[in-house]
C-alpha cells in the first residue's frame, strides 16, 4: 500500500535548486496519436479497420495484415503483470535523480504486450516455473505453482515532457495511491500545494478555493480587484485557514508585478479564472467598449500574468516534492468556434486560446504543465437567458482539480462542451454554418 504523503519540511535556503530535466520525449508522427488522447484523460491504441488487431508500439501499418488503416481507439486496460523490474541506475538526468523506477511488463487483454512504468501498489507477479521435466526441483510446493496473475489497470499519462507514457495501476483502487511518488512525477495533484486563484469574486473563484482546499492545498492566494468593494460571498472562504486575500488586477499590470514580487516564488500552481463575459456580438452595441474589457482581461491579463509569474514557476519546476508544477487557464468552447450571441467573448477566448498555446510551449523546457479548460455555458448571470443544460460552477471546480490530479491537459466540462467538441472536430464548418443559423 501506498504511504500518504507528509507534509514536506520548509526548503533550507541555502540548499540548491533543482532545475528540471525532462524525460526522453522524441515522438514519431504517428505516436503523437497517443499523446493527443493522454492529453484529454484517455489511453486510445490503434486498431486495424481490417483485421480489427490492436496494435502497439504506434505504426504505420498492421503487423498481421499490412493495412494502413489503423484508427486510434479508446482501450479499457485491463491486463496481466508478466514481470518486472526496478531501476537503480539510468544515465538519463531526470530519471537518475528519481530512482528507484519500477518498471513491469504487461499483457493486455486486447492482445498487445507493452512496457509501464509501474505503481508502487501493484503487486509482483509470481515467479516462473518451469515445467515439468525442465529441471524444476521435485519439492517444490504446488501452491507456488498456482498462484493468480497479478491483473493491473493499464492507462495513458502525460510526462513532465508532455509526452504520452504508459502506467501500470492496481486492478483496485486503494485510498493513498494518488501519493506514489511516481505518479505525482506524471501529475500536478493540488495536495501540500500553494496556489493562486486570480478571481475570488466569481461563483466559479469560490468554488474553485473550496475544492482546492479540499484537494488539500496548503495555501491558496485569491485574487479580488478593487478591494474596497465588500462582498459577503467571500466570507464562506476567507473564513478558511489555507486561504489568503491578495489585491490582483489583471487590468494594471503594477498590481500584477507587485503581486508577483511577494508571492512569485512560492507559488506552485496559477489557476487564472478571471474573465470579462458580455453577450454581445459585433452590431448588439455600437462602440468598442465591451470588447476592450472583455480583451483587456481575457487576453492582455493572461499576458499580463505569465510574464510576471511564468518565469518563477519554470524556476521552480524541479524544486522538491511539491515543486512548481501547473497553470490553469479557464477558457471557454467558444474559442474553439465563434458563437455569434456572445461573439465578442467568443473572440477574446480564442485569443487567449492561441495565447495559452504559446504559454504551453514556453513552459514544456521546463515541465510546467499549462491546462486549458473549456467549459460550455457556465450557470452564472452571464448565461442566464441560456437554457439548460449548463455547467455548476462546483462541476467546473471539481473538473479543474480532477485534471490537475490526473495530468490531463485539455478539459471539456458539461454537456455542451462535450458535444461541441466533438462537433468541432468531425467538421469545423459545419459546426460554424450550425452557430451562425442558431444552434
Amino acid at each position: 500500500m501506498t504511504i500518504p504523503m507528509m507534509k514536506p519540511r520548509q526548503k533550507n535556503p541555502v540548499l540548491r535548486t533543482r532545475q528540471m530535466n525532462l524525460p526522453p520525449w522524441a515522438r514519431g508522427r504517428t505516436a503523437l496519436g497517443m499523446t493527443a488522447a493522454a492529453a484529454e484523460g484517455r489511453f486510445e491504441l490503434q486498431m486495424c479497420q481490417r483485421c480489427q488487431a490492436v496494435q502497439y508500439p504506434p505504426r504505420d501499418a498492421c503487423h498481421r495484415c499490412l493495412s494502413p488503416q489503423l484508427k486510434w481507439t479508446p482501450q479499457a486496460g485491463a491486463g496481466e503483470l508478466l514481470s518486472e523490474t526496478v531501476l537503480h541506475h539510468s544515465n538519463d538526468p531526470f530519471y537518475r535523480e528519481r530512482l528507484p523506477w519500477r518498471l513491469g511488463l504487461v499483457r493486455l487483454d486486447v492482445g498487445p504486450t507493452v512496457i509501464v512504468h509501474l505503481h508502487g501498489d501493484v503487486g509482483s507477479p509470481a515467479p516462473w516455473v518451469p515445467p515439468a521435466g525442465a529441471g524444476r526441483a521435485p519439492q517444490e510446493p504446488q501452491s507456488q505453482r498456482r498462484q493468480p496473475p497479478v491483473r493491473v489497470h493499464v492507462g495513458a499519462r502525460l510526462d513532465r515532457a508532455g509526452a504520452a507514457v504508459l502506467i501500470g495501476f492496481p486492478h483496485e483502487e486503494s485510498e493513498h495511491m494518488a501519493d506514489d511518488k511516481m505518479l505525482r512525477e506524471m501529475t500536478s495533484d493540488p495536495k501540500f500545494r500553494k496556489i493562486l486563484v486570480t478571481d475570488g469574486k466569481t461563483e466559479v473563484g469560490q468554488a474553485l478555493v473550496k475544492a482546492l482546499v479540499k484537494a488539500g492545498a496548503e495555501i491558496v492566494w485569491v485574487g479580488h480587484a478593487e478591494p474596497w468593494k465588500k462582498l459577503n460571498s467571500l466570507d464562506d472562504i476567507t473564513a478558511l485557514p489555507q486561504v489568503t486575500l491578495v489585491p490582483l488586477d489583471l487590468t494594471n499590470g503594477r498590481s500584477v508585478t507587485e503581486l508577483a514580487g511577494e508571492i512569485g516564488g512560492k507559488v506552485d500552481i496559477v489557476v487564472n479564472n478571471a474573465e470579462v463575459h458580455r453577450a454581445f456580438g459585433i452590431a448588439a452595441r455600437r462602440g468598442t467598449d465591451a470588447a476592450k474589457a472583455e480583451m483587456d482581461i481575457n487576453y492582455f491579463g493572461l499576458l499580463r500574468l505569465a510574464q510576471e509569474f511564468g518565469p518563477a514557476l519554470k524556476g521552480r519546476s524541479a524544486d522538491g516534492p511539491t515543486h512548481a508544477a501547473a497553470w490553469v487557464n479557464l477558457l471557454s468552447v467558444y474559442a474553439l468556434s465563434n458563437y455569434p450571441p456572445h461573439g465578442t467573448f467568443s473572440a477574446s477566448k480564442a485569443a487567449a486560446y492561441s495565447l495559452a498555446q504559446c504559454l504551453r510551449a514556453e513552459m514544456r523546457a521546463s515541465g510546467i504543465r499549462v491546462i486549458n479548460v473549456f467549459p460550455g455555458p457556465i450557470d452564472d448571470e452571464w448565461n442566464q437567458n441560456l437554457p439548460p443544460p449548463k455547467v455548476a460552477p462546483t462541476a467546473l471546480a471539481s473538473a479543474i482539480v480532477k485534471a490537475l490530479r490526473e495530468g490531463i491537459e485539455d478539459v471539456y466540462p458539461g454537456d455542451v462542451a462535450q458535444e461541441w467538441v466533438e462537433r468541432w472536430r468531425e467538421n469545423p464548418k459545419v459546426l460554424e454554418r450550425e452557430l451562425a443559423a442558431g444552434g
